[in-house]
């Protein structure tokens, strides 16, 4: 795994849309098949559609010009959790999508005990959704995370969950003990949150953003 400097970033002082967690609908439930689904359906991103969602997370890297400023852009996202993201691998044509490696590192509510240090293996990405599943390490496949996108005649709906766990009867039995020492619930409501609060601010930057690197746009 790449080495990248751990440690809460400086929060971010720009105007942002923190969205609260009642804008959206979200829940935690037990699968069929024993993992442990957090889940969101947020609230109707105005502005914003599936293609700009997209092209957002194939361009995650780099800086951003951002009222008159420029930032690390995926600091803008979350302006007090985010730390770092890069492609640890890409394509072999050079591009992003299924194939290509995300490396993340976040502190969920700026909790250092929420640390997120991992790397997440791309499993789709388009205008229908996004999948990628994070490994502890670089190796253990202890999540999936999937995105779902819906363009509406006022913008995207978009859903997403935190799938934790692996399927088969040991994560059944272990469950119990693999929550109260890696992901309990209140680790998993912080997910919701910080979760809530980056996709609501896609409102705030993304189609500026989009439109500016983006000269074909029609």
């Amino acid at each position: 795994m790449k080495r990248v400097k751990l440690g809460l970033l400086p929060k971010l002082e720009i105007e942002w849309l923190r969205k609260s967690v009642d804008s959206a609908k979200s829940g935690r439930e037990i699968l069929p098949d024993g993992r442990v689904k957090y889940w969101i359906r947020h609230e109707i991103l105005e502005g914003v559609v599936p293609k700009m969602l997209v092209w957002w997370f194939q361009n995650l890297e780099g800086e951003m010009e951002y009222h008159g400023k420029h930032y690390n852009r995926y600091h803008v996202w979350h302006p007090e959790d985010h730390v770092h993201v890069s492609y640890q691998k890409r394509k072999e044509d050079g591009s992003i999508g299924p194939g290509a490696v995300l490396r993340i590192v976040e502190y969920l509510g700026r909790q250092k005990k929420y640390i997120v240090n991992v790397t997440s293996p791309i499993e789709k990405l388009d205008e229908d959704g996004f999948i990628h599943n994070p490994r502890l390490y670089g190796l253990l496949p202890l999540a999936r995370m999937e995105y779902r996108f819906q363009q509406t005649d006022r913008g995207t709906f978009y859903e997403n969950c935190l799938i934790v766990g692996w399927k088969g009867l040991s994560f059944r039995l272990l469950r119990p003990i693999f929550e109260f020492l890696f992901f309990d619930k209140k680790h998993g409501y912080a997910w919701i949150k910080h979760n809530i609060e980056e996709v609501g601010q896609f409102q705030k930057f993304l189609p500026d953003l989009y439109r500016k690197e983006n000269e074909n746009l029609r």
